[in-house]
């Protein structure tokens, strides 16, 4: 009943949101571009939620790296919630089934019958040292090659990968974060805590890319079926992966005009 509440209640913001763009903090007008540097970008997947009480620590680790150099340059972060603890008595209201699925599909590579949370994900393979070895996040000096995606209205991106050594086909997948988020919890494990979360993912979306002349080319669409907090502030986050597959070939992200900007 809770769940088909949520979907209802989101089908309805979604409306919302395609009448009034603004409400998402776009200036239809102003061109936005996000690259990648040649080199390869980390990317750094935190699979948390608001129902697990060893999770706090973690996020406010991936809060931290809001004011690191690094951040986009060397590493691009996300935080997937994900809904498994919903049954503890609160329903994280970041959180996704799709999210889930998505650290199954990491689990079943890796041979594992167990998901968890705090769980991170460096470049496709389990990172357990996160609390230690934050020299992991620098960027592998080998070159990737370029990825870029642009867009005027914040929700239809033109993406580019241009790599010498890239497959003829790909996958693209864009993420719509938002950082500087609060929930004050009432049930569950953290019943009375409030919360802090940076790096949200707020949408996902994947496409396909294909080779046009030296570089691959594709597009994506990013239609967040709610309206972002005021406070937020709005980044976005692309890496490409061969088709299928989860380990990324080269990331990028980068702040974007929003609610809070």
């Amino acid at each position: 009943m809770a769940t088909s509440a949520r979907h209802i209640r989101r089908a309805l913001i979604a409306i919302v949101l395609e009448v009034s763009l603004g409400c998402a903090g776009f200036a239809q007008s102003s061109a936005i571009e996000i690259r990648s540097p040649a080199h390869h970008v980390t990317l750094l997947e935190l699979y948390t939620s608001e129902g697990c009480s060893s999770c706090p620590p973690a996020e406010a680790w991936v809060g931290g790296l809001r004011n690191d150099a690094g951040l986009w340059t060397e590493f691009v972060p996300l935080a997937f919630h994900v809904d498994y603890w919903d049954h503890l008595g609160w329903q994280d209201p970041w959180a996704e089934r799709s999210y889930a699925d998505r650290q199954r599909r990491y689990a079943a590579e890796w041979g594992s019958g167990t998901i968890y949370t705090p769980g991170f994900v460096l470049d496709g393979r389990e990172w357990r040292d996160w609390r230690s070895q934050r020299t992991a996040l620098k960027a592998v000096a080998a070159k990737a090659g370029v990825l870029t995606a642009s867009s005027t209205d914040g929700r239809q991106w033109a993406i580019t990968f241009d790599a010498a050594d890239a497959p003829d086909r790909a996958d693209v997948h864009a993420a719509l974060l938002w950082s500087g988020v609060h929930s004050d919890v009432k049930a569950g494990e953290n019943r009375g805590r409030h919360l802090s979360h940076d790096f949200v993912v707020a949408a996902l979306t994947r496409a396909p890319l294909t080779r046009r002349g030296d570089a691959l080319h594709g597009e994506v669409a990013l239609r967040p079926d709610r309206k972002p907090p005021a406070e937020a502030r709005l980044a976005l986050a692309v890496w490409v992966t061969r088709p299928g597959e989860l380990s990324p070939l080269q990331a990028a992200g980068g702040w974007l005009p929003g609610a809070a900007d």
